[in-house]
């Protein structure tokens, strides 16, 4: 059975491209024995910068909602332009990274973060530093998943955070290793991930564990 999709130019896509005459797909058909839609090569690459754009879009606007909802607790916000350089930061053949260096915190530097082309003529945007944000608050415990800091951290005491947007709350394995290198260096006293919560329009802040694997 074939369900017409809005995507795809319905071009004929051979099984066997060797064979003009051998039967085939029709790019932006859904097809139930394969349970996928077809698209043709070009189509596929179009479908996949458009989606691209619309995470990006939608990326961008949660980190809005982010820093908002920080501002309306009275936190102090600015947007972070710096990265960190993990230049001995290596992968092996397994996927498996080799973080055992940065327990001694010997590699790593802040650097700049890269300023992005946007084009000819047009000046380019200022780089996206890691984590995104840097907020100071002395109202953190008023946020309700912070309350377990109150042990560690005294009421009423200024706090430099450093705030990560992930929608879905998951870091890389870079990225957990810079949060790690930033939090053994001091250079934030915490650093929340900031992710969608279960309820529809909630944000959630997670304290960022170093320990934790």
């Amino acid at each position: 059975m074939k369900k017409e999709n809005n995507q795809g130019c319905r071009k004929l896509i051979p099984v066997d491209p060797s064979d003009k005459n051998s039967e085939g797909w029709i790019c932006g058909q859904y097809y139930d024995a394969l349970k996928k839609v077809i698209l043709c090569d070009e189509c596929s690459k179009k479908n996949k910068s458009k989606l691209g754009k619309k995470n990006r879009a939608a990326g961008v606007r949660f980190e809005l909602r982010v820093r908002k909802d920080l501002e309306s607790k009275g936190w102090n916000v600015f947007k972070n332009t710096n990265n960190v350089d993990l230049s001995d930061y290596t992968v092996d053949k397994e996927g498996e990274d080799k973080l055992g260096k940065y327990d001694f915190c010997s590699p790593g530097k802040l650097i700049p973060a890269k300023h992005k082309f946007r084009g000819v003529g047009i000046p380019m945007s200022i780089g996206t530093g890691f984590p995104d944000f840097i907020a100071i608050s002395e109202k953190w415990h008023l946020i309700k998943s912070l309350k377990s800091l109150e042990n560690s951290i005294p009421k009423g005491l200024k706090v430099v955070f450093g705030i990560e947007v992930k929608s879905n709350g998951s870091l890389t394995k870079e990225e957990r290793a810079k949060c790690k290198w930033m939090l053994e260096n001091n250079i934030f006293s915490k650093i929340l991930i900031a992710r969608k919560g279960k309820k529809r329009g909630e944000i959630e802040y997670i304290d960022f564990d170093k320990n934790k694997k």
